[in-house]
């Protein structure tokens, strides 16, 4: 049996993390830390874990010996203070975080606004998108989660970009329930604010938009120019990314499709469908990417529930990879579809 623990486990996402992680066949969840709710048991603080989790929090994940994978679910900044250690003690690291997905330290510095303090592992870690990069996470023993916007935006552009069909500049309208905002309430996730509204936020400085350039550039073959516009909705889970691209040729629906088959037709957690909908990946690992060609255009759409695919299940599917284990395991449910 392999044991995690799950530094930040108070959060949004380590609760997720602990929902699935619960029922996995080949996993103990072995600790648990959170600061503020250090020595109380996880299930008072989740009470949808009791009887899964009977475990207490503690305050540090180094009070724990003998653990095999530790996901970091802490806001950016703390995930590089922990990882070294972690490596350095022969424990492979998955982190929800920011803090390992852009390579170059300059470029983390702009968009977080403080200096990279581990370098070194920041160089050696891999993107955590099985669907793309399979195979080097397999061999990996640090990850970095993909961004739940990323996530959704880059499922949707990927095969447009590797088709070589569009031109590289892509104008993104990404929608996302109050969730993704993370536990702790704000102005604007005050219900009395977002409720029966949509608000846009972060134009032009969203922390993802160099985690989207860095990966479609990747698909693309050079530098892609990406217009986000997230919008925060009144709903708890889900994003949907409507993705807009010029067209370098005409082409039809039918050649559009063959190309989204092609690359997510053998994928378990990625289906390409007619009319996207987060209330069918709703608390699910899958995905859904769709596309309508229009004129001399091509609209692509990425739908995930941003606390699974779009995290801590994203995260358990990296896991699997890591550890030798069949992909889907422990997490091969259905969306809930209402």
């Amino acid at each position: 049996m392999t044991k995690v623990g799950i530094i930040g486990g108070t959060g949004y996402a380590g609760g997720e993390l602990a929902r699935i992680l619960c029922t996995h066949p080949d996993v103990e969840i072995s600790a648990m830390t959170s600061r503020q709710n250090a020595g109380a048991k996880v299930s008072d603080v989740h009470p949808y874990l009791r009887g899964y989790v009977d475990i207490s929090f503690t305050e540090r994940i180094s009070d724990t010996d003998d653990l095999d994978l530790v996901f970091v679910a802490t806001p950016h900044g703390v995930a590089m203070k922990e990882v070294p250690a972690l490596l350095e003690r022969g424990i492979k690291a998955i982190d929800l975080s920011g803090d390992y997905r852009i390579h170059d330290v300059d470029v983390y510095k702009k968009w977080y606004g403080h200096e990279h303090t581990d370098a070194e592992n920041l160089q050696r870690a891999v993107y955590g998108l099985p669907e793309f990069f399979r195979d080097e996470i397999r061999g990996a023993d640090l990850v970095a989660n993909p961004g739940c916007y990323a996530t959704s935006i880059i499922l949707a552009c990927a095969p447009l970009l590797k088709s070589g069909l569009v031109e590289e500049d892509v104008i993104v309208d990404a929608k996302s329930g109050t969730s993704g905002a993370g536990m702790v309430p704000t102005t604007r996730t005050h219900h009395s604010t977002c409720g029966e509204s949509i608000i846009p936020y972060s134009v032009g400085n969203h922390r993802h938009t160099p985690e989207v350039e860095m990966a479609v550039d990747r698909f693309a073959g050079s530098c892609m120019r990406v217009t986000f516009v997230p919008q925060l909705v009144p709903i708890v889970r889900g994003i949907l990314s409507s993705c807009y691209f010029n067209l370098r040729r005409d082409a039809t629906q039918e050649e559009v499709d063959t190309i989204y088959v092609s690359q997510y037709g053998g994928e378990r957690f990625v289906h390409y469908v007619s009319e996207p909908s987060i209330r069918a990946v709703a608390g699910s690992n899958h995905a859904q990417v769709a596309s309508r060609v229009v004129g001399g255009k091509v609209v692509a759409f990425g739908v995930v529930d941003n606390l699974v695919k779009g995290a801590a299940g994203q995260a358990v599917q990296c896991m699997n990879l890591m550890l030798g284990l069949k992909e889907t395991t422990g997490m091969d449910t259905p969306g809930l579809g209402v």
